[in-house]
């Protein structure tokens, strides 16, 4: 969606227009959900906080600021309330779910389902700030000025802090036994 349809359709959103709102759930939803489950390794949490992030989205639509982008400002609220959940529920212990697939097939190896939930595992063992810049650079694709944004951070502290993060993935997957090959 380009910029001048997020605006028309933040616009219509402000008026109360349901079908803008829908659009722009749909629009979002799906990465707010990933970006959640990343951070808090559980498909229910994540659900709820998805569902608590476009509650929020909505209430304050009218305080949104035209000039930025909706999807950063989103995101914002997503991985707030990302850690906001994890601080009330002082959750430490991995996943043991697989991670949620754009397209699971039958043909999911097991080698390939055991390493994602490696992954997952080793990403809930993270700070909450190094599990943020990973989720956001690598499962969101965002740009560092854009995780700058969402996380109100400088862009040197971004790079900064996903360096150590992808340091101490690597280590950990390694003391799992999992080659960074």
């Amino acid at each position: 969606m380009d910029k001048d349809q997020e605006i028309a359709l933040v616009m219509d959103a402000q008026k109360g227009d349901r079908k803008a709102m829908d659009t722009l759930v749909r629009q979002l939803e799906k990465p707010v959900y990933n970006a959640a489950y990343r951070m808090l390794g559980n498909p229910d949490e994540a659900a709820d906080v998805t569902q608590t992030t476009f509650l929020k989205v909505f209430e304050n639509i009218e305080r949104f600021d035209p000039d930025r982008r909706l999807f950063s400002w989103t995101y914002r609220i997503a991985i707030n309330e990302a850690l906001d959940q994890l601080k009330r529920l002082k959750r430490t212990e991995p996943l043991q779910e697989s991670a949620p697939s754009d397209s699971p097939t039958p043909q999911d190896s097991t080698a390939s389902l055991q390493l994602s939930d490696e992954v997952q595992a080793t990403l809930m063992e993270l700070h909450e700030d190094h599990r943020a810049v990973i989720v956001l650079r690598y499962f969101s694709e965002c740009s560092y000025q854009d995780i700058g944004m969402i996380l109100r951070l400088p862009e040197k502290t971004v790079k900064s802090r996903l360096f150590s993060a992808r340091q101490q993935m690597k280590n950990k997957l390694q003391q799992h036994g999992v080659s960074s090959s």
